[in-house]
């Protein structure tokens, strides 16, 4: 059990300190990053319920709308719903990276929470797979889904609501395509690593795309 655990809490909280130790010049409260972790935690449960009755009920089962719409539209909805009622509004959000880290902290809430869950039901020896596949790329959604709401946060009309828009369309069309890849059976291998290596490329320049608009500011503020 405790093993399972560990492993199961272990690539998420690393995950996560990566992307929370990248803030170098404001980190956020540590409470509310554990906050935002928490919720998305929580959200597994009525996730979970949801979709198994729409498995039950035969609703949006076929490939394409159970991987766009049973799982990524309903999982990154409700990752955005969470992170915009909870962080968006939150006094410690004061620029765009701050978006990245509170949307990772929700994504891997979710994602540490499915992962134990899943370990517990099939057994540890699965803790590598999941650590490299469903923990990250829930991580780099929730990158790619807090940096267009930083950056909507932080501008003005028109571009407000574009950036907030695309902070939800991009990760459920990326968490769908992923989605759709698993599910090739016997070529996903092959489809997968390119996938993830182009995840891990996007995530990444949006990092440094936020950071350069925090120096940018800090060094305005400097007299």
């Amino acid at each position: 059990m405790i093993s399972i655990l560990s492993a199961g809490i272990a690539p998420g909280f690393a995950l996560l300190s990566y992307f929370y130790l990248r803030d170098n010049y404001d980190q956020e409260p540590i409470s509310v990053v554990i906050r935002a972790f928490m919720f998305g935690a929580l959200l597994v449960f009525p996730l979970m319920f949801i979709q198994y009755v729409f498995e039950v009920e035969g609703i949006w089962q076929s490939l394409f709308a159970k991987s766009f719409l049973s799982i990524g539209f309903l999982e990154e909805f409700f990752k955005w719903f969470v992170l915009f009622y909870t962080a968006y509004t939150h006094v410690e959000f004061d620029d765009p990276y701050d978006g990245i880290v509170y949307a990772v902290s929700v994504s891997l809430g979710f994602a540490t929470m499915e992962n134990i869950l899943y370990l517990l039901a099939n057994g540890v020896e699965y803790a590598l797979g999941r650590a490299l596949l469903p923990v990250s790329s829930h991580a780099l959604f929730g990158v790619i889904m807090g940096f267009y709401i930083g950056k909507g946060k932080f501008s003005n009309q028109p571009l407000k609501s574009r950036f907030l828009f695309l902070s939800l369309l991009v990760p459920i069309f990326l968490h769908g395509t992923y989605d759709v890849i698993l599910r090739t059976r016997t070529e996903w291998v092959v489809l997968i690593i390119p996938f993830m290596l182009f995840l891990w490329w996007f995530a990444l320049r949006k990092v440094k795309m936020a950071r350069h608009y925090v120096e940018r500011k800090k060094k305005i503020a400097i007299p």
